[in-house]
C-alpha cells in the first residue's frame, strides 16, 4: 500500500533517490574523475571541497611549486552544452577571492598559483577536459 501525506498525495518511497541526491552523487562522480586525472598528471592533491561562508573550492592540488585552485564542473550529457560553459566570470572572480582567503590562513608562502577548471560529461563513457591556468577577468 502507498503511503500518503497529510494533503492526500502518493508520497514518495524514502529509498528514491531525489534529483538533488543524484546531482550530488553525480558531482562527488565528477570530483572523483578529476582528482584521479590531476594526480594522474602528477599533481599532489591537497584537499577537496573546501567550504567557507564565502563560497566552496573544488579541488586544492599543487603541482611542483604551484598551488592550483580547481573548478569542476560535471555533466551526463553534452545536451545543455559543455560543462565548461557552466564556469562564468563571476563564478572564476569567486574562486579568485575564495583562493586568496585560503592563501591567508596557510603558514607557508606560495609565490605561484593559478585556476584550473575541470569539465567532465559522463556519457556515452567520461570524458575529462583540463583546462589549465584559467584567466579571470578583473
Amino acid at each position: 500500500m502507498a503511503r500518503t501525506t497529510k494533503t492526500g498525495r502518493t508520497a514518495r518511497p524514502t529509498d528514491t533517490p531525489t534529483r538533488g541526491d543524484r546531482q550530488l552523487a553525480l558531482g562527488r562522480t565528477g570530483e572523483d574523475l578529476a582528482v584521479a586525472r590531476l594526480e594522474a598528471e602528477g599533481m599532489v592533491v591537497l584537499d577537496r571541497n573546501v567550504r567557507c561562508r564565502e563560497g566552496e573550492i573544488d579541488i586544492i592540488a599543487r603541482d611542483g611549486a604551484t598551488i592550483v585552485f580547481v573548478e569542476v564542473k560535471t555533466r551526463r550529457t553534452m545536451r545543455q552544452g559543455s560543462p565548461l560553459e557552466a564556469i562564468t566570470p563571476v563564478k572564476l572572480r569567486r574562486i579568485r577571492m575564495l583562493s586568496g582567503l585560503w592563501l591567508r590562513e596557510q603558514a607557508e608562502f606560495y609565490p605561484a598559483t593559478r585556476i584550473d577548471a575541470i569539465g567532465i560529461v559522463m556519457s556515452p563513457r567520461p570524458t575529462v577536459t583540463h583546462v589549465r591556468n584559467v584567466q579571470v577577468d578583473a
